[in-house]
């Protein structure tokens, strides 16, 4: 893969245009997420959603429009064939950098229901963004080290009833519930200091996806499992937008979700646990693999973000 020069002015630009897009586009979000907020009811709250990601997406199409024009983001998409935007699934996907977000959110717009993060808890005070996030019903989480737990037992499963509570409101609509299993940002440092069984990824953390499975037990049935591939391992927002990136190869593998997968309890029954860990571990061995096959492929073709 060719890797492009970029260019600073370039990044000024896009840079300049996603923050205007950013901000023309989160007043109204905000105004409908209040409206939401001062009437309580179901149906209007549902309706009020539905406005919101309506706003949402056509913040994220135009983000790609402005990719499109400059050059700066290009894909190269394998497999995917078949979704549906009325549906609800599971996206899982390797994370190497924020980058990530964008290529998924292009990718994916209107393909399948808009997609639901994950995020730590301190993304909230991200400027603007944070509250477009929490009016969106992002699910944001708050990872306990074992050393603080082992001083506040009582914050034990707080991560997890979090997770829960952000379930219930998926039922509600379609939605595509997105996990970045690993759990961080993929780096080498990280790679060596988790004594990772895998040359290109992370260990997965199996208890998000497990409770994820079991709190929305009968409406995920299936996973849209991707895999993202660089040219460099951890490619910045500012490589992306001064158009420094090669092209960007999107795997995407559907697979059906078991049925019992969501019928243990991850947390209280160690059998179910083990077999649930052996099943995801399988799936990182594949996506392991598939990353190696992808690159030792020569240059992929050009795609530039799909049309909203």
């Amino acid at each position: 893969m060719q890797k492009n020069k970029g260019s600073t002015l370039k990044g000024v630009i896009t840079i300049s245009l996603m923050t205007a897009n950013v901000l023309f586009w989160s007043g109204p979000l905000m105004f409908v997420a209040l409206l939401k907020f001062l009437i309580p009811l179901s149906s209007w709250r549902r309706w009020t959603s539905r406005v919101m990601i309506w706003i949402a997406e056509a913040w994220i199409g135009t983000n790609n429009a402005i990719f499109r024009l400059l050059g700066v983001l290009e894909f190269d998409l394998r497999g995917g064939d078949g979704l549906q935007p009325d549906n609800w699934y599971l996206v899982v996907s390797n994370h190497q950098s924020w980058v990530d977000i964008l290529v998924l959110q292009a990718v994916f717009i209107r393909r399948i229901p808009f997609l639901k993060f994950f995020l730590k808890q301190q993304l909230i005070w991200v400027p603007v963004l944070g509250l477009c996030w929490w009016a969106l019903d992002f699910p944001f989480m708050r990872r306990y080290s074992s050393d603080y737990l082992a001083k506040h037992p009582e914050m034990r499963g707080k991560d997890l009833a979090a997770t829960k509570q952000a379930c219930e409101k998926f039922r509600e609509i379609p939605t595509s519930v997105m996990n970045f299993v690993e759990g961080t940002r993929f780096t080498e440092e990280k790679h060596a200091r988790m004594n990772s069984p895998y040359r290109h990824l992370l260990p997965p953390r199996a208890g998000g996806v497990a409770f994820v499975l079991s709190a929305m037990g009968g409406t995920l049935h299936e996973m849209v499992d991707v895999t993202i591939v660089y040219e460099d391992e951890s490619p910045t927002l500012w490589d992306m937008c001064c158009g420094r990136l090669a092209p960007v190869i999107v795997d995407i593998r559907r697979r059906e979700i078991e049925d019992w997968t969501a019928q243990g309890d991850y947390m209280a029954d160690p059998e179910f646990k083990s077999r649930f860990q052996d099943w995801l571990s399988g799936l990182w061995e594949d996506k392991d693999k598939r990353f190696d096959e992808i690159r030792n492929e020569r240059s992929p073709p050009l795609v530039g973000p799909p049309d909203a």
